[in-house]
């Protein structure tokens, strides 16, 4: 069998280093927030070059804060691809203004800095890109269409823990960057965990007064704030796991690769290779449908390989959004890739071997399902 992920391999590999930082929390007793959270704030913000980092108990209460910290709420539109996981669009809808989708681009996958031009509008406050898998969005042309429009750019970097565009760190680049720690990702915790980066020392202290109830000392709360604090637990766990991200990540990268070489010819659409991308999700596209994607699935299951979708339905055509008068067709890209994205097994610890033995698996199977292989050659431009 090999699995979607293998926490327990990680696990495994960091045991002894990972149960003495536990411990350490445990005779503390600093249990919410404490030396464990500010450890980690202090190694994060290296990896994030220098920026302040507000650790917070998930990726959604990071998104949530840098919206509310930015001053956006009741009346203002927010710019979010509908390609995403729903958290994104509903830290929008919690600070009260308004998701309004754009369609991302074919070939990365990420927010169309084009698209997102056409849809400015009086109420827009701020655009919030997703670097979907690991991949960063085009950020130049996204900063350029904000600084046009007098707009903010919040980063969902969620899945692109050391990550990079043009040589710049993920999370970096706009106002503000907003990660998750969920134990899947690239660098998790051992439980629910976020942080909010940002190089805006205001923004940062606003984050930090608003995660903990609004209380600058103790019973005394200049704002009305939330209970978003870091466990000291899973501070300490990151600080664990800091140490060991960059040869993750590099181990990730290679894997990729090994997948672009040995998937060549084998019926799918293969991702981009670019040099920023952390690889959170290696995702091919299986042309014909969601209701092929669905058997080619069931049947690399039946052959012992786990696979996971990375989204079957894109957020505009979610019954939560559907106040929002969105139907299907309006953003068409999207809706593409939810019918045809099958992400395939991707950790550290998998070997190159098992990636070729996924590889011939899908080959065969999509061989045996029909040709589609006129349907699968790279877009125009993209990298081999």
């Amino acid at each position: 069998m090999i699995p979607y992920i293998d926490l327990k391999a990680q696990y495994r590999a960091i045991a002894d280093e990972v149960d003495a930082a536990i411990r350490s929390i445990m005779e503390s007793g600093q249990f919410a927030l404490g030396p464990g959270v500010a450890e980690f704030e202090r190694d994060f913000a290296q990896l994030c070059e220098g920026a302040d980092v507000v650790g917070v108990n998930s990726g959604t209460s990071a998104l949530h804060l840098a919206l509310l910290a930015l001053g956006i709420g009741q009346g203002d539109e927010v710019m979010v691809p509908p390609m995403t996981f729903i958290a994104t669009a509903a830290a929008i809808a919690y600070s009260g203004a308004r998701p309004v989708f754009v369609d991302v681009e074919p070939t990365s996958w990420t927010l169309d800095p084009e698209r997102i031009a056409a849809a400015v509008t009086p109420k827009t406050k701020a655009i919030l890109p997703v670097h979907l898998h690991g991949r960063c969005a085009d950020m130049d042309a996204i900063l350029g269409v904000a600084r046009r429009h007098g707009l903010v750019v919040i980063e969902d970097a969620a899945q692109a823990h050391a990550g990079s565009y043009k040589g710049r760190s993920a999370g970096t680049l706009g106002a503000v960057g907003c990660f998750s720690f969920y134990p899947g990702k690239n660098l998790g915790a051992y439980g629910e965990a976020g942080a909010l980066v940002s190089r805006d020392r205001d923004i940062a202290a606003k984050a930090r007064l608003l995660r903990d109830w609004g209380a600058a000392d103790k019973y005394r709360h200049q704002v009305l704030g939330y209970n978003y604090r870091m466990d000291g637990i899973q501070g300490a766990v990151l600080s664990v796991k800091m140490r060991y991200l960059a040869g993750w990540t590099e181990a990730r990268r290679s894997l990729a690769r090994h997948y672009d070489r040995v998937l060549a010819n084998a019926g799918v659409l293969r991702p981009e290779l670019d040099p920023g991308h952390t690889w959170h999700i290696y995702a091919v596209r299986i042309p014909g449908g969601a209701a092929r994607r669905e058997r080619v699935r069931l049947k690399l299951k039946q052959r012992g390989i786990d696979t996971g979708i990375h989204y079957p339905i894109p957020l505009h055509l979610q019954e939560a959004f559907a106040h929002l008068g969105y139907r299907r067709g309006d953003f068409p890209v999207s809706e593409q890739l939810a019918d045809s994205f099958l992400s395939l097994p991707i950790y550290p610890e998998l070997a190159e071997a098992q990636v070729s033995e996924v590889a011939e698996a899908l080959r065969s199977i999509c061989a045996e399902d029909g040709d589609y292989e006129e349907r699968t050659t790279r877009p125009r431009g993209a990298r081999a």
